[in-house]
């Protein structure tokens, strides 16, 4: 990939970046210990089906609790260390179980079922794919889901993991949308490319559409615009209007698995450095951010700030110990001297968010109230939920207002209170 600076507000216009011909990964070193996320809180009295000193092997199948249908796939072989709790941003929690890891063993079970290519061995055995394939969407009979979206360019700037894929895997594609097609109730599938490389795909049994190169153009929900002409309501999901979106990477692994007769396990990365250079890596999940780093020869430098996605829509992490998931298309690592500091100065009105917003929402008069914690009439008055969360509104912020970080905040307050209510009612 070539170097760039970072993104300046002298830039009319935001692009994504095209990815050079030819560009390989970065094989990182499987690491010495691993670390897997159970997307489930964890429950002192519960009864975990595994423990510590353990033995696991790569691709078995870890099921947490006996009355849980929630499973992982372990990435690598070894014996497992620790299970304990680990607390995400926003109140998400986490069971983490780390395995140091030893000589790669393949587990057989999928390989046992694997000629059956049936949607019951894709629920029960490929739910931890590379990509973060959402088995439960699609699957779930309630979601009466008809049409599944591939998108095949990242939504975050300086990002070109989906385009890697697209470039580089479409044999994987062709069999992951063929599994695809089997599911009951699936009548189209479309795979969104970038605008400038709609060619020379074929036959691949999706339909191939276009979308802008201009930011924030990959954001499900314009993707589902352009491509489709469908809108998705504010404070719904693709899901609610019967549309599923995948990106091309969970495709890829799923169409892996049953070719190769295993479970993937390796993610593709994008890698953006201090400079804003970027690079591709291809690590195992479960491996720490820091052995990718040291790998790469990069110093994290106390100040210097670790971001699990884009410049624009990523979120920070706070320790090098945090591991690759199946949904981890990007790292960023800014150097602390280039970093903008947020400021407490208040909005002067200058407009310029209500011209960039995608989603046309009033963002001067929707800080006020999220600045004074008045989140349910945000929500009604001045379409919270409208929000897309590209960011493009902090960006071009003349007071440096931390307006992402108000929204993000105020969606997930409500999300809290409209829970207690459910559970009150």
């Amino acid at each position: 990939m070539k170097k760039r600076p970072f993104i300046c507000l002298s830039e009319p216009h935001l692009e994504y970046d095209v990815i050079e011909p030819g560009c390989k990964p970065n094989v990182i070193p499987v690491p010495r210990k691993a670390v897997l996320f159970f997307d489930k809180t964890y429950d002192k009295k519960g009864a975990p089906l595994f423990k510590e000193g353990d033995r696991v092997k790569t691709g078995q199948k870890l099921i947490l609790y006996a009355d849980s249908e929630e499973y992982i796939i372990s990435t690598v072989t070894g014996t497992i260390s620790s299970v304990s709790p680990y607390a995400g941003d926003f109140g998400k929690f986490y069971t983490s179980v780390q395995i140091d890891v030893s000589e790669d063993e393949a587990d057989d079970a999928f390989e046992k079922v694997s000629a059956e290519q049936s949607i019951e061995t894709v629920r029960n055995y490929l739910s931890y794919l590379p990509g973060n394939l959402p088995i439960k969407s699609f699957l779930d009979p309630g979601n009466k889901i008809d049409t599944i979206v591939i998108t095949g360019v990242d939504s975050d700037l300086l990002v070109v993991t989906s385009q890697y894929i697209v470039n580089s895997k479409m044999e994987h594609i062709i069999k992951g949308i063929k599994i695809l097609r089997s599911i009951p109730g699936i009548n189209n599938i479309v795979l969104a490319v970038r605008r400038d490389s709609l060619h020379g795909y074929g036959n691949i049994g999706a339909e191939v559409k276009n979308i802008s190169t201009r930011y924030p153009s990959a954001f499900r929900q314009l993707v589902i615009k352009e491509s489709l002409g469908r809108e998705v309501p504010a404070g719904k999901k693709p899901e609610d209007i019967g549309t599923c979106v995948i990106n091309a990477e969970a495709v890829a692994s799923l169409g892996a698995a049953f070719l190769n007769n295993r479970i993937p396990t390796d993610k593709i990365i994008t890698l953006i450095n201090k400079d804003g250079a970027g690079k591709l890596v291809s690590a195992r999940m479960g491996t720490p951010i820091g052995d990718i780093l040291k790998a790469l020869n990069i110093t994290l430098n106390h100040g210097d700030r670790l971001i699990l996605g884009g410049p624009m829509a990523g979120s920070p992490v706070y320790s090098e110990d945090y591991p690759v998931l199946p949904d981890t298309d990007a790292i960023m690592v800014q150097d602390k001297n280039y970093i903008q500091p947020f400021s407490d100065y208040p909005c002067i009105n200058c407009g310029d968010c209500i011209r960039i917003c995608p989603a046309n929402i009033p963002v001067n008069m929707l800080i006020r109230y999220l600045e004074a914690k008045m989140y349910q009439q945000a929500a009604d008055e001045y379409d919270l939920y409208s929000c897309i969360e590209c960011g493009l509104c902090s960006y071009v912020c003349v007071s440096r207002m931390p307006i992402s970080q108000y929204i993000r905040l105020a969606k997930y307050e409500l999300a809290g209170i409209n829970t207690a209510e459910a559970a009150n009612a």
